[in-house]
């Protein structure tokens, strides 16, 4: 038996010294202890232990560690102060927007058109592709206009296109957009569609991306992601099925259609392909409105100063028939949904669907939800259908423009309802915790700061009376994460039975103030019963 005492920031190679005589009759692979368990069960930390054989927890106990079970255990991880909690879920993630901000010809040092000349002519050489794709572009070293000007006149016939650092614009020769239809103007994640098949299948890159993504979430304690993967994911589902059982990260993937209508065939393939606890096929996922700053949130009554309730067209009848074809099939649905007139239209939609005992049958989702209103979210409540919250954007923009855009565009008294987690939570909403990745890496940590403490980024609070405990914020992150991607029988808890997904993070998040909660840190993770992660 080994006994091993950690600290914070001392984790190192010999973390775990396996027995010279490995007696294979033992009861548990690991013990782990700490004085700060969150099993996402009760609304407290507690002292207590953990006991693991091969993928699954089989006893958590409370208190020392008993001299029986130390006995039984082949390694021991004894902790003082780290807080072991249910690993991670983040469900609304885009690894496909995350590659694409590494993908070809590294920009992020290139500050003049013949840098930017050498740095493409040596990846054409190695590649030998058809379409020439960049990342890392700093309109600040390279301003736009040389930079368009270098590709128009240097590459007339090889369509170039290379994203800004900011993942928020790009840089294209003509050639690129007659080819992709889009532009700088239309940049963003629903256009990328027209170019994934060609770098979600360059296996020299996409590989090494996939792991590379893998690592990055374990070492911010994330244990399954639900992916959104646009139509029917060109080609990378066989990526995930090839790969499936060597997985150190649970991938329960969706389908948005973007270029084409939903596919309930490609759907049930995916059911059918996919039956084990690393990847799954999820359902759909749709943008309904867009964001209320940009007056594209659908709002029940028209903006400020302003005769309309949305800038943009919006097919709700569309939506409907989709949602409830998929529903009869048993697929869920996740839905963007930002105004208050779209979280209602959601909501209509929602209760059309198969209910029973009142609740519905398949687990549907409503993404975002800047704005909304309280009879909706009661009606949300009792069916059962899960709210996947961006707790960290509040961090986005500056908390100043936060609340000039929310006077502007819904004015003080709607606004009381902006980002309002603890009526969500009331209602009896399933929370769930998202990113939007790329838009934001999961973080447990500003989480916390921005929801629970209500800050904004200039340490202002922001109606305090809208935000959710830690003890909720963990749940939703785990347990809640859980019912979203209706796992809650195999993970999202500390419980005998449950696979063993745990993270370990340095401090206890429930006993510090906002800016301690900051600089907490990730040192372990554990999948699957396996140690994925470990701080240097």
């Amino acid at each position: 038996m080994n006994t091993v005492l950690i600290r914070p920031y001392e984790l190192c190679e010999n973390l775990l010294i396996i027995m010279a005589r490995r007696n294979m009759g033992k009861l548990y692979s690991y013990i782990i202890a700490s004085n700060h368990i969150f099993d996402s069960i009760s609304d407290t930390t507690y002292p207590g232990y953990i006991c693991i054989k091969g993928q699954k927890i089989v006893k958590v106990e409370s208190g020392s560690v008993s001299l029986h079970d130390m006995e039984e255990a082949e390694n021991i991880i004894k902790l003082e102060d780290e807080l072991i909690m249910p690993g991670l879920i983040d469900t609304h993630t885009f690894f496909t927007g995350y590659a694409i901000f590494h993908v070809g010809v590294d920009f992020s040092n290139v500050a003049s058109s013949e840098e930017a000349v050498n740095a493409i002519n040596r990846y054409i050489e190695k590649k030998h592709s058809k379409l020439v794709l960049g990342h890392g572009w700093n309109p600040n070293k390279l301003c736009r206009e040389e930079g368009r000007r270098t590709l128009e006149n240097t590459y007339p016939n090889i369509p170039i296109i290379v994203f800004s650092s900011d993942r928020g614009d790009c840089i294209m020769n003509s050639i690129a957009e007659n080819i992709y239809k889009f532009n700088s103007e239309s940049c963003f994640p629903e256009s990328y569609y027209r170019i994934m098949e060609t770098y979600l299948n360059d296996r020299d890159f996409i590989d090494d991306e996939l792991s590379g993504y893998v690592a990055m979430m374990n070492s911010r304690g994330v244990t399954s992601v639900k992916e959104m993967g646009f139509d029917d994911f060109y080609g990378f589902s066989d990526i995930l099925k090839e790969k499936e059982e060597s997985l150190k990260l649970r991938f329960f993937f969706m389908s948005q259609p973007v270029s084409r209508p939903m596919d309930l065939e490609y759907a049930k393939a995916m059911r059918e392909k996919f039956t084990g606890d690393k990847v799954r096929f999820s359902g759909f996922n749709r943008m309904t409105d867009g964001t209320i700053a940009s007056m594209r949130g659908y709002l029940k009554e028209p903006y400020e100063n302003q005769k309309f309730n949305c800038i943009m067209d919006i097919d709700w009848n569309e939506i409907e028939k989709d949602v409830l074809n998929a529903d009869r099939e048993g697929f869920r649905w996740s839905l963007h949904c930002q105004g208050n007139g779209a979280v209602e239209k959601a909501t209509d939609i929602f209760s059309k669907c198969i209910m029973e005992n009142g609740r519905l049958k398949n687990r549907h989702a409503i993404t975002d939800m800047e704005y909304s209103d309280s009879d909706d979210l009661k009606r949300l409540g009792k069916m059962g259908v899960c709210a996947e919250l961006y707790f960290q954007i509040m961090g986005l923009d500056s908390g100043d423009l936060i609340i000039e855009n929310i006077k502007r565009t819904i004015g003080e008294e709607r606004g009381k309802m902006y980002w309002n987690r603890r009526e969500m939570l009331n209602s009896g909403m399933i929370l769930s915790g998202a990113t939007d990745l790329p838009l934001m890496i999961t973080s447990l940590q500003e989480s916390i700061y921005y929801s629970c403490f209500g800050k904004l980024d200039n340490g202002k609070t922001f109606q305090p009376d809208n935000t959710i405990s830690i003890c909720d914020m963990m749940k939703a992150w785990t347990y809640g994460g859980a019912k979203n991607i209706s796992m809650e029988d195999k993970v999202g808890t500390l419980e005998a039975g449950k696979l063993a997904d745990i993270a370990v993070f340095s401090k206890d998040f429930t006993q510090l103030n906002e800016y301690e909660c900051l600089n907490v840190k990730n040192v372990m993770t554990i999948f699957d019963g396996n140690i994925v992660y470990k701080i240097d």
